[in-house]
């Protein structure tokens, strides 16, 4: 009655490992974009919403 278990090393399975290196170049990439169309977008900051009354 010996059982055939399937031998593992305790490694993760090679598709965990693909999925989050997909994962961290995706966020990786999208952090860059956001940070250069920051940088290079013409539009200058917003005035504050409170207005000034002069008493």
């Amino acid at each position: 009655m010996s059982e055939h278990l399937p031998i593992t090393d305790g490694a993760r399975p090679r598709w965990r490992g693909l999925v989050t290196t997909v994962m961290l170049i995706l966020i990786s990439m999208m952090i860059v974009r956001d940070i250069l169309g920051r940088r290079w977008t013409g539009t200058p900051p917003s005035p504050p919403d409170t207005t000034l009354q002069s008493h």
